[in-house]
């Protein structure tokens, strides 16, 4: 943090902290410990409080004071750790004189040591009498003022550390947010996927059409590029023999940032052989009926206005019949100029957009997904805009993919993905034609990937998951930087848009 910024931040107050620092250090008190043994978490504390309150023993606690209201002598506050938050009394005459002394010094946001016995004040307020007290680390900028506490969203998701000091529902939500990947990986075990981990930094980015961040590898003098997805290394694992895989991966897409997109993102991929796509869909219901029944307590939940009801089986529409109840057209036959045509007509943004997928897909996005509120599979998608799924069994200008969407918006991708190598390579060159036509989010040819399907992959299901974008639908969290601790944020000084 620059000079600049920490004089802005705190002002007379850090200043007068700061001088707090001197007076403890020429009282012999290190202002910064380096350990502290413990008894009890505060959670634990309170949850024994009847057993220890009534044998008197002592309990030996750590946390940040996040309140305190001086009487004369006497003090009440409240200190809070990972588990709890609990009531503390200090008083004049029931600790040594060294501890009134530093208490004296202490301030809101320091994270202190004490010692003492439990007991229940007339309120029958559980809370621990003091009989020494240490201070294990001061802090030099204050916390938020307590009735207003952090609610500038900008700062809160630049400043996450102070957020999850002062909103416990933010805490909550991280907290839940690890309890569901913990869960998601546990019904993959249970039905016999393998967890494995595949590079971050790859010489072909595929797996996805998004545009990569591109880095540069000094050794090799190669450029390099952050994934967009692990599907092409899990695929040949398949091949290797590895029959049901997954991987919780960290993905980047040089991207726009909006409610549900952040650069950077967490997916689940799994593949299984001997799957296709039917059978994915009811894994993906089996799925979202365990974290159901492990955080909802039932297959209805609350998001923002809507009551979504997750109950299997969840509604199948295929890509063009959605295109059709939303245009009241046909869209299957026509070609980029008559869509384009049509979303012009429709009032959309056409600049950029190239080639029939393209704008089928700017069609679908605009026009389809935001109504798709209750949890609808959306099945078979055209050939353009599915270079890495198998050509569908009845119709060759399809695809065997669906989309599962929930509250208008995707929550993952599947296919019965192509195992064909000589149509792979089809799909590659004709991703590189559409480059040359000035599309930039497109498949590269991945001349490995062909090597390894031409050794013989077998019929493979495949389906990615965007964990954040579950977590916010389980947490009622309208934004993705709500669930991700660290979001992408503009230079700080530029305002940020929600």
């Amino acid at each position: 943090m620059s000079e600049k910024i920490q004089k802005s931040e705190g002002g007379r107050e850090r200043e007068q902290r700061i001088e707090k620092l001197e007076q403890l250090r020429g009282m012999g008190v290190n202002p910064f410990r380096y350990s502290f043994e413990r008894t009890h978490m505060l959670g634990e504390a309170i949850q024994n409080g009847g057993e220890l309150a009534g044998s008197g023993a002592e309990v030996v606690c750590a946390g940040r004071i996040m309140s305190i209201r001086k009487h004369g002598k006497t003090a009440f506050g409240n200190i809070k750790d990972s588990t709890a938050s609990l009531q503390f009394y200090v008083r004049k005459d029931g600790v040594d004189e060294e501890s009134f002394d530093l208490f004296k010094l202490i301030d809101v946001g320091d994270i202190v040591g004490i010692y003492g016995t439990l007991f229940r004040t007339k309120t029958d307020e559980l809370t621990v009498k003091v009989t020494r007290l240490e201070l294990l680390s001061k802090a030099i900028l204050p916390l938020p003022e307590k009735w207003h506490g952090l609610q500038d969203k900008e700062i809160r998701y630049r400043q996450r550390y102070v957020d999850l000091i002062v909103n416990d529902d933010v805490m909550k939500i991280f907290r839940l947010r690890s309890a569901i990947v913990e869960t998601i990986r546990r019904f993959l075990q249970e039905h016999g996927f393998l967890e494995v981990e595949t590079p971050i930094l790859q010489p072909i980015y595929g797996g996805a059409l998004a545009r990569p961040f591109v880095t540069h590898h000094n050794t090799l003098d190669i450029d390099l590029y952050l994934r967009i997805a692990d599907e092409l290394y899990l695929k040949r694992l398949i091949v290797g023999g590895m029959e049901r895989v997954f991987e919780f991966s960290k993905d980047f897409r040089n991207e726009g940032m909006d409610r549900s997109h952040n650069p950077e993102f967490t997916m689940l991929e799994c593949y299984a052989a001997y799957w296709d796509y039917t059978r994915m869909m009811e894994f993906v219901e089996q799925l979202f009926a365990r974290l159901c029944e492990e955080f909802v307590g039932g297959f209805e939940l609350k998001f923002g206005e809507h009551e979504i009801d997750l109950k299997p089986p969840w509604r199948r529409l295929s890509f063009f019949d959605a295109l059709g109840e939303a245009t009241d057209e046909d869209l299957k036959e026509m070609d980029a100029e008559t869509l384009k045509e049509l979303a012009k007509k429709r009032g959309l943004d056409v600049d950029g957009v190239t080639g029939r997928g393209g704008f089928l897909d700017l069609l679908f996005s605009e026009l389809v997904e935001p109504g798709l509120i209750q949890p609808t599979f959306i099945t078979d998608y055209p050939v353009e805009l599915s270079p890495l799924a198998k050509i569908h069994r009845g119709d060759a200008s399809l695809v065997e993919r669906f989309e599962p969407y929930i509250c208008g918006f995707e929550i993952g991708n599947a296919f019965s993905e192509l195992n064909d190598p000589i149509d792979q390579r089809e799909r590659f060159e004709q991703q590189s034609r559409m480059r040359a036509e000035g599309a930039d989010e497109v498949h590269p040819i991945d001349e490995d990937y062909v090597r390894a399907l031409e050794y013989g992959m077998p019929p493979t299901g495949g389906l990615g998951v965007g964990i954040d974008r579950v977590v916010m639908l389980l947490t009622d969290s309208h934004s993705i930087r709500d669930v991700i601790l660290f979001p992408q944020m503009r230079p700080e000084g530029g305002r940020e848009k929600d």
